[in-house]
Protein backbone atom coordinates (compact mmCIF):
# COMPACT_ATOMS: atom_id res chain seq x y z
CA UNK A 1 0.00 0.00 0.00
CA UNK A 2 1.00 3.43 -0.51
CA UNK A 3 1.65 6.06 2.11
CA UNK A 4 -0.82 8.19 0.24
CA UNK A 5 -3.19 5.56 0.02
CA UNK A 6 -2.47 4.71 3.44
CA UNK A 7 -2.83 8.16 4.63
CA UNK A 8 -6.13 8.07 3.26
CA UNK A 9 -7.70 5.21 5.01
CA UNK A 10 -6.42 6.30 8.21
CA UNK A 11 -8.52 9.56 7.29
CA UNK A 12 -11.44 7.70 6.17
CA UNK A 13 -11.20 5.59 9.25
CA UNK A 14 -10.79 8.42 11.66
CA UNK A 15 -13.99 9.94 9.74
CA UNK A 16 -16.16 6.89 10.18
CA UNK A 17 -15.68 7.26 13.92
CA UNK A 18 -17.23 10.60 14.04
CA UNK A 19 -20.48 10.72 11.42
CA UNK A 20 -23.19 8.77 10.45
CA UNK A 21 -21.26 7.29 7.65
CA UNK A 22 -20.00 4.72 10.13
CA UNK A 23 -23.27 2.92 10.86
CA UNK A 24 -24.54 -0.11 8.64
CA UNK A 25 -28.29 -0.52 9.82
CA UNK A 26 -28.62 -3.51 7.81
CA UNK A 27 -24.82 -5.19 9.12
CA UNK A 28 -23.95 -6.67 12.24
CA UNK A 29 -20.27 -6.67 13.64
CA UNK A 30 -19.93 -10.12 12.16
CA UNK A 31 -20.96 -8.66 8.82
CA UNK A 32 -24.29 -10.63 8.12
CA UNK A 33 -27.33 -9.21 7.14
CA UNK A 34 -30.00 -8.58 9.50
CA UNK A 35 -33.14 -6.99 8.52
CA UNK A 36 -34.93 -4.78 11.21
CA UNK A 37 -38.07 -5.84 12.06
CA UNK A 38 -41.17 -4.19 10.98
CA UNK A 39 -42.44 -1.48 12.67
CA UNK A 40 -45.96 -2.47 13.36
CA UNK A 41 -48.34 -0.97 16.23
CA UNK A 42 -49.85 -4.46 15.99
CA UNK A 43 -46.59 -6.34 16.95
CA UNK A 44 -47.01 -8.93 19.95
CA UNK A 45 -47.39 -7.46 23.35
CA UNK A 46 -44.32 -6.67 25.60
CA UNK A 47 -43.09 -9.11 28.43
CA UNK A 48 -43.49 -7.89 31.80
CA UNK A 49 -40.24 -6.23 33.20
CA UNK A 50 -38.18 -7.08 30.44
CA UNK A 51 -36.31 -4.43 28.55
CA UNK A 52 -33.55 -6.90 27.38
CA UNK A 53 -31.93 -7.15 23.61
CA UNK A 54 -30.21 -5.44 21.49
CA UNK A 55 -31.86 -2.04 20.58
CA UNK A 56 -31.48 0.19 17.65
CA UNK A 57 -32.32 3.98 16.96
CA UNK A 58 -31.49 4.06 13.72
CA UNK A 59 -30.06 7.42 12.39
CA UNK A 60 -32.34 8.97 15.58
CA UNK A 61 -29.38 8.33 18.17
CA UNK A 62 -26.75 10.28 16.10
CA UNK A 63 -27.58 14.33 17.52
CA UNK A 64 -25.30 15.69 16.00
CA UNK A 65 -26.80 19.46 16.91
CA UNK A 66 -27.57 18.86 20.61
CA UNK A 67 -30.23 16.34 22.26
CA UNK A 68 -32.54 15.03 20.39
CA UNK A 69 -35.48 17.21 21.53
CA UNK A 70 -33.37 20.05 22.25
CA UNK A 71 -31.15 20.67 19.21
CA UNK A 72 -28.82 23.80 18.96
CA UNK A 73 -30.59 24.95 15.63
CA UNK A 74 -31.24 28.58 16.59
CA UNK A 75 -34.92 28.69 17.61
CA UNK A 76 -35.16 29.84 21.31
CA UNK A 77 -37.80 26.71 22.13
CA UNK A 78 -35.08 24.35 21.95
CA UNK A 79 -32.99 26.36 24.39
CA UNK A 80 -32.74 25.62 28.03
CA UNK A 81 -33.28 27.91 30.48
CA UNK A 82 -29.97 28.75 32.11
CA UNK A 83 -28.76 30.27 35.42
CA UNK A 84 -25.93 33.14 34.93
CA UNK A 85 -23.12 30.41 35.68
CA UNK A 86 -24.46 27.93 33.36
CA UNK A 87 -24.80 30.67 30.19
CA UNK A 88 -21.19 31.32 31.20
CA UNK A 89 -20.24 27.59 30.54
CA UNK A 90 -22.26 27.53 27.86
CA UNK A 91 -20.90 30.40 25.89
CA UNK A 92 -17.71 28.81 26.73
CA UNK A 93 -18.54 25.36 24.87
CA UNK A 94 -17.14 25.52 20.95
CA UNK A 95 -18.61 22.96 19.14
CA UNK A 96 -17.94 22.11 16.02
CA UNK A 97 -21.68 21.65 14.95
CA UNK A 98 -25.24 23.81 15.79
CA UNK A 99 -25.88 27.16 14.95
CA UNK A 100 -22.43 28.36 17.02
CA UNK A 101 -20.06 25.94 15.41
CA UNK A 102 -16.69 26.70 14.69
CA UNK A 103 -14.17 24.90 12.54
CA UNK A 104 -12.81 21.61 14.51
CA UNK A 105 -9.51 22.43 14.97
CA UNK A 106 -10.96 24.89 16.85
CA UNK A 107 -13.46 23.06 19.37
CA UNK A 108 -13.19 22.52 23.14
CA UNK A 109 -15.73 19.96 22.79
CA UNK A 110 -14.31 17.10 25.44
CA UNK A 111 -14.62 14.12 22.88
CA UNK A 112 -12.84 15.52 20.33
CA UNK A 113 -9.99 15.17 22.15
CA UNK A 114 -11.23 11.11 22.91
CA UNK A 115 -12.02 11.80 26.43
CA UNK A 116 -15.14 9.90 27.41
CA UNK A 117 -18.35 11.31 26.61
CA UNK A 118 -19.64 10.53 30.22
CA UNK A 119 -23.32 10.47 30.82
CA UNK A 120 -25.93 11.86 29.90
CA UNK A 121 -24.21 12.71 27.19
CA UNK A 122 -23.68 8.69 26.33
CA UNK A 123 -27.43 8.72 25.89
CA UNK A 124 -27.30 12.43 23.99
CA UNK A 125 -25.27 12.29 21.08
CA UNK A 126 -23.39 8.79 19.87
CA UNK A 127 -26.50 6.28 20.62
CA UNK A 128 -26.95 3.65 18.41
CA UNK A 129 -27.18 0.16 18.16
CA UNK A 130 -27.39 -0.60 22.22
CA UNK A 131 -27.65 -4.11 24.65
CA UNK A 132 -29.44 -4.08 27.57
CA UNK A 133 -28.65 -7.12 29.95
CA UNK A 134 -30.80 -7.48 33.08
CA UNK A 135 -29.83 -9.89 36.14
CA UNK A 136 -31.63 -10.36 39.20
CA UNK A 137 -29.85 -7.35 41.46
CA UNK A 138 -28.96 -4.74 37.91
CA UNK A 139 -29.85 -4.09 34.60
CA UNK A 140 -26.39 -3.36 32.32
CA UNK A 141 -26.85 -0.97 29.25
CA UNK A 142 -23.88 -2.19 26.78
CA UNK A 143 -23.42 1.19 24.11
CA UNK A 144 -21.90 1.17 20.54
CA UNK A 145 -19.42 4.43 21.09
CA UNK A 146 -16.75 3.72 23.09
CA UNK A 147 -17.60 0.06 24.18
CA UNK A 148 -18.70 1.59 27.20
CA UNK A 149 -21.29 -0.03 29.51
CA UNK A 150 -23.15 0.99 32.62
CA UNK A 151 -24.32 -0.11 35.29
CA UNK A 152 -28.46 0.66 36.80
CA UNK A 153 -28.92 -0.89 40.23
CA UNK A 154 -32.38 -2.47 41.07
CA UNK A 155 -31.17 -4.29 44.23
CA UNK A 156 -33.05 -1.57 46.71
CA UNK A 157 -30.27 0.63 47.32
CA UNK A 158 -30.34 4.22 47.30
CA UNK A 159 -28.20 6.57 45.20
CA UNK A 160 -24.76 7.83 47.48
CA UNK A 161 -24.74 11.39 48.93
CA UNK A 162 -21.81 13.33 48.07
CA UNK A 163 -20.27 10.70 45.94
CA UNK A 164 -16.70 10.62 44.10
CA UNK A 165 -17.49 11.98 40.66
CA UNK A 166 -18.08 9.26 37.78
CA UNK A 167 -17.81 9.55 33.85
CA UNK A 168 -20.90 7.35 34.13
CA UNK A 169 -22.21 8.27 37.62
CA UNK A 170 -24.29 6.10 39.99
CA UNK A 171 -27.51 4.76 38.99
CA UNK A 172 -30.39 3.43 40.70
CA UNK A 173 -33.41 2.10 38.66
CA UNK A 174 -37.08 0.65 39.56
CA UNK A 175 -40.20 -0.61 37.38
CA UNK A 176 -42.83 1.88 37.73
CA UNK A 177 -45.52 -0.14 36.03
CA UNK A 178 -45.19 -4.01 33.95
CA UNK A 179 -43.73 -1.68 31.31
CA UNK A 180 -41.79 1.32 32.01
CA UNK A 181 -38.58 1.64 33.53
CA UNK A 182 -37.24 4.47 35.44
CA UNK A 183 -33.43 5.47 36.23
CA UNK A 184 -31.90 8.08 38.16
CA UNK A 185 -29.01 9.10 38.10
CA UNK A 186 -26.48 11.35 40.05
CA UNK A 187 -22.75 11.54 40.58
CA UNK A 188 -21.49 12.47 36.93
CA UNK A 189 -18.19 14.54 35.96
CA UNK A 190 -18.18 17.91 35.42
CA UNK A 191 -15.42 17.77 33.00
CA UNK A 192 -17.99 16.42 30.67
CA UNK A 193 -20.78 18.37 28.42
CA UNK A 194 -24.41 16.69 28.21
CA UNK A 195 -24.44 16.66 24.55
CA UNK A 196 -22.61 18.05 21.21
CA UNK A 197 -24.47 21.63 21.67
CA UNK A 198 -21.94 21.96 24.96
CA UNK A 199 -24.94 22.17 27.34
CA UNK A 200 -23.26 22.19 30.63
CA UNK A 201 -23.59 20.07 34.56
CA UNK A 202 -22.71 20.61 37.98
CA UNK A 203 -21.99 18.22 40.56
CA UNK A 204 -25.96 19.07 41.60
CA UNK A 205 -27.07 16.76 38.05
CA UNK A 206 -29.85 14.64 38.48
CA UNK A 207 -30.97 12.61 35.41
CA UNK A 208 -34.35 11.00 35.12
CA UNK A 209 -34.60 8.04 32.50
CA UNK A 210 -37.92 6.71 31.32
CA UNK A 211 -37.53 3.26 29.06
CA UNK A 212 -41.18 2.09 27.84
CA UNK A 213 -41.71 -1.16 26.41
CA UNK A 214 -44.09 -0.23 24.01
CA UNK A 215 -44.59 -3.64 22.82
CA UNK A 216 -42.52 -6.87 21.62
CA UNK A 217 -40.55 -5.00 18.80
CA UNK A 218 -40.40 -1.55 20.24
CA UNK A 219 -38.74 0.53 23.41
CA UNK A 220 -38.60 4.34 24.07
CA UNK A 221 -36.35 5.90 25.76
CA UNK A 222 -36.96 9.95 27.37
CA UNK A 223 -34.25 11.71 29.47
CA UNK A 224 -34.92 14.54 31.80
CA UNK A 225 -32.16 17.17 32.96
CA UNK A 226 -32.60 18.86 36.66
CA UNK A 227 -29.32 20.56 37.45
CA UNK A 228 -30.01 23.72 39.41
CA UNK A 229 -26.86 25.10 39.38
CA UNK A 230 -26.71 24.95 35.71
CA UNK A 231 -30.28 25.61 34.15
CA UNK A 232 -33.01 27.44 36.47
CA UNK A 233 -35.81 24.57 35.78
CA UNK A 234 -35.52 20.98 34.42
CA UNK A 235 -35.79 20.50 30.98
CA UNK A 236 -36.55 17.30 28.58
CA UNK A 237 -33.37 16.46 26.34
CA UNK A 238 -34.89 13.23 24.86
CA UNK A 239 -38.98 12.57 24.57
CA UNK A 240 -39.66 9.18 23.91
CA UNK A 241 -37.06 7.93 21.06
CA UNK A 242 -37.68 5.02 19.80
CA UNK A 243 -35.83 1.97 19.24
CA UNK A 244 -36.18 -1.16 17.51
CA UNK A 245 -35.42 -5.27 18.54
CA UNK A 246 -33.00 -6.51 16.66
CA UNK A 247 -32.48 -10.74 17.05
CA UNK A 248 -30.97 -12.14 19.33
CA UNK A 249 -27.78 -12.89 17.81
CA UNK A 250 -27.16 -9.88 16.56
CA UNK A 251 -23.25 -8.72 16.94
CA UNK A 252 -22.92 -5.38 17.89
CA UNK A 253 -20.21 -3.21 15.62
CA UNK A 254 -16.88 -1.93 17.06
CA UNK A 255 -16.95 2.28 17.43
CA UNK A 256 -14.05 3.81 18.85
CA UNK A 257 -12.35 7.10 19.21
CA UNK A 258 -8.81 6.38 18.60
CA UNK A 259 -6.28 8.90 19.11
CA UNK A 260 -4.14 7.35 16.30
CA UNK A 261 -6.14 7.82 13.89
CA UNK A 262 -7.68 11.34 15.77
CA UNK A 263 -4.28 12.82 15.77
CA UNK A 264 -3.78 12.18 11.83
CA UNK A 265 -6.75 13.60 10.97
CA UNK A 266 -6.33 16.53 13.22
CA UNK A 267 -3.05 16.81 10.95
CA UNK A 268 -4.95 16.63 7.93
CA UNK A 269 -7.56 19.49 8.86
CA UNK A 270 -4.88 21.60 10.29
CA UNK A 271 -4.86 21.37 13.98
CA UNK A 272 -2.67 24.18 14.92
CA UNK A 273 -1.79 22.42 18.39
CA UNK A 274 -0.01 19.47 16.68
CA UNK A 275 3.65 19.32 15.20
CA UNK A 276 3.53 19.52 11.61
CA UNK A 277 -0.21 20.29 10.98
CA UNK A 278 -0.54 21.62 7.84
Amino acid sequence: MSKGLASTVVLVAALLAFSPLGVRAQVDGWGRTAPLPARDPKAGAAPRHDISGVWDPGNGGIQATGSKAMPEDGKPEHEPSYTPAGLARWKAARTSNGARAVLPEESNDPGWRCDPLGFPRENLYEIRQTRIIQTPANVVILYEYGKIWRTIWTDGRELPENPEPRWYGYSVGKWVDDYTFVVESTGMDERTWIDKAGRPLSDALHVEETFHRVNKDTLELSVKIDDPKMYTKPWVAMDKLPFVLRPDGFDVREMMCSPSELAEYKKFIGDPELPGAK
